[in-house]
Order: C-alpha cells, then sequence, then structure tokens
C-alpha cells in the first residue's frame, strides 16, 4: 500500500526515511551527574535507530548545570559532553536514522529527585542548586525559585546558542528547543508562572519574548541549513488564566518568522492538578489547529499506540509526522511492526530480516 507514515519528510537539510519519530524521554543515568552520557544512552537511542524510527530524539538536555531537571540529567555544555554524544549521533546515523537533540532549561523545575531517588526539590547539600524562573511562584512541592533578571536571562539564551554549536559539532542534525511541560520557557509563556511587569511579562509577545530570542539565537548559530523545532504546550488546560491553544497558534506563526521550521505538539505540565482529558490521541487536535493557524510544520504526540492511527494522523494532514514515546519503549522496532501492520514494506537490518513476520500475520 502507499502510506503517509512511512514516506519522507524533508525540512531543510534533512531528509526522513519515515514519519514515525522517537520523542525525548529522560532517563535520569548520568550517574557520575555530570551531564556526559554513557553506555546506557548509547543502547536506549541506537535500539530505536535500528529498529527503524526516522528521526530519534535525544532527551531533553540542559544547556547549563542549573538548567536541568534533576543532576542526573544530560548536558551539552562543554567539550566533554560534545564528545561522548558523538558516538550516539554516529550510530544513529549509521542506521540511517536522523539524530536530533531536545535542548532544555527546567527553571523552577530543575534541582529535582528523579523518580526512584526521592521527591522534590533536592537540597544544596545533597547536590542540588538554587532554581530560577520568571517570578518567584513554586511549581507545588518544590522550593521557590528566584526570579531572572536581565542578565540571567541573556546568559540563558546564550547557553541555547552555544548548546546548539556543540550539539552540531557532535553530530545532531536537527535541535529541538524545549519550550513545553512547565520548564523555563514554558514558564515565562504562561501567566500562571510569570507575574513579571517588565519586558518579559504580561502581553503574549513578552511572555514570548524569551522563546522567540531563543529560537533566533539558535538559528542564528546553526545557520541556514539545519532545521529548529520547538516543543510547545499548546494549552495549561486551564484557559482562559493560562496559556491558550488560541495563544499557541500565535506564538507558533512567530516562531515561524523567527526561523522555526516544525512545532513539536504537547500540551500541559506547568501546573499541578490540571483536567486534562486524557484519551487516544488527545492532543492531535492542538497540533492540527497550529498546523493550520500558523502554517508550520508541526508532529503530534500522545497515546498514539498503532499504525493505523498514527497513519490517520499524517494522512488527514492534522500533523506531518507523530512522535512516540512509551510505545518506542515497550518495542524498539516499533516502525517495523507498524509497517507490517500496514502491509507496508520497508527495509530491516540485514541482522535482523529473520525475525521479519510472515506474510499472513498481523501483528
Amino acid at each position: 500500500m502507499t502510506s503517509a507514515l512511512f514516506s519522507p519528510l524533508t525540512v531543510r537539510s534533512i531528509t526522513t526515511r519515515n514519519r514515525v519519530w522517537v520523542s525525548p524521554m529522560c532517563q535520569y543515568s548520568c550517574e557520575n551527574q555530570d551531564g556526559v552520557v554513557n553506555d546506557w544512552h548509547l543502547v536506549h537511542l541506537g535500539s530505536f535507530a535500528r529498529g527503524g524510527a526516522g528521526l530519534v530524539m535525544a532527551e531533553a538536555t540542559a544547556v547549563l548545570p542549573e538548567g536541568r531537571i534533576t543532576p542526573w540529567d544530560t548536558g551539552i555544555w562543554n567539550e566533554e559532553q560534545r564528545d561522548a554524544w558523538a558516538r550516539v549521533t554516529e550510530f544513529i546515523k549509521g542506521q540511517g536514522a536522523i539524530p536530533a537533540i531536545q535542548l532544555q532549561h527546567a527553571g523552577r523545575k530543575a534541582s529535582t529527585y528523579r523518580d526512584w531517588s526521592g521527591k522534590g526539590t533536592v537540597p544544596v547539600a545533597d547536590g542540588g542548586w538554587q532554581t530560577v524562573g520568571p517570578s518567584t511562584i513554586p511549581f507545588p512541592g518544590y522550593d521557590a525559585p528566584i526570579a531572572l533578571d536581565a542578565q540571567g536571562i541573556a546568559d540563558v539564551v546564550a547557553a541555547f546558542g552555544k548548546a546548539a554549536r556543540l550539539a552540531l559539532d557532535a553530530g545532531f542534525e536537527v535541535i529541538d528547543i524545549h519550550g513545553a511541560h512547565g520548564y523555563l520557557i514554558h514558564q515565562f509563556l504562561s501567566p500562571l508562572s510569570n507575574e513579571r511587569t517588565d519586558e518579559w511579562g504580561g502581553s503574549l509577545e513578552n511572555r514570548a519574548r524569551l522563546l522567540l530570542d531563543v529560537v533566533r539565537e539558535v538559528r542564528s548559530t546553526v545557520g541556514g541549513e539545519v532545521p529548529v523545532f520547538v516543543r510547545v504546550s499548546a494549552t495549561d488546560w486551564l484557559e482562559p488564566e493560562g496559556l491558550t491553544l488560541d495563544e499557541s497558534v500565535t506564538v507558533a506563526g512567530w516562531v515561524r518568522e523567527a526561523g522555526g521550521d516544525l512545532m513539536d505538539v504537547s500540551t500541559g505540565g506547568n501546573i499541578a492538578g490540571a483536567s486534562i482529558p486524557v484519551g487516544p490521541g488527545y492532543q492531535v487536535p492542538h497540533a492540527s489547529a497550529i498546523k493550520s493557524g500558523a502554517h508550520i510544520m508541526t508532529t503530534a504526540v500522545g497515546l498514539i499506540t498503532s499504525g493505523a492511527q498514527a497513519e490517520s494522523i499524517v494522512a488527514s494532514g492534522d500533523a506531518d509526522a507523530v512522535f512516540v514515546a512509551r510505545q518506542f519503549m515497550r518495542d524498539p522496532h516499533l516502525p517495523m511492526r507498524w509497517a507490517h501492520a500496514l502491509g507496508v514494506q520497508i527495509e530491516l537490518p540485514k541482522q535482523y530480516t529473520r525475525g521479519a513476520w510472515p506474510e499472513d500475520e498481523r501483528v
């Protein structure tokens, strides 16, 4: 059959072999707490490339030490980290996938424990640090941040640019800016966490200033050939008080004008206890609204669990590709499985051809 999901997609200098992409998944596995990736990250990400993914996005990776969600996060603020990542990107490319990286600053949600090590904010005495944000409003259950001043904001923007350069030198071919899930850029975008009265707060234009400055800085750093994506939480699920879908459509248009190529559309994460109507493909309408309203490519994410569902999303034009996380954790060879289920022939690694499904077995 002819499949939209298993057709190539070109974004500036890259062409992905299909539109089944690996969503960034935090592993919290830098056991030395230095941001340097290790064999776990190589095997974790490499297995998805071997399994047929079109694009493999590395986890949310901090642009500054204080931007890490936890002390065990990956980083890309120095040369040692760059060189460790190069081993990962080389393998991903060797398997025919595009290596991408999500650049991140966690803001007020930084310096926390990973799930299996504790709860809440890691004290300074135990390796934690003072967090920062647009305002001094804490995320529930975490310590209060201090508000960034103008120099602090400028330092964050510059750090994203430096990280983008290091990422390219490490072999990544796509840069994704994390503006979602209640982390620093989302904290500035949302009036629920941004109470500033200066040029960084108040109006949507002011609240979006940090994101747009980062997009412009990254675009200037990587030049005109490298794709720049932005992950956004399209709504706080508390309208009209929080960030709304209509506002996100407007911001996406500004991102496009600033040099962004694609919006990776998620939702939520900035407040506790939001009423979210979780269900199959529940975030797809947001990707569709941003694609049509801002005239920019989008990806859909969230409870996309079957090849038929993913095919429908792409074929209908609701999104240009799908990002998948948990299903890849359950099956690193997910694209092979989905292709077989859809009756699509794709190339398998020669070492795995004996594992192909029989023609009469639909999975």
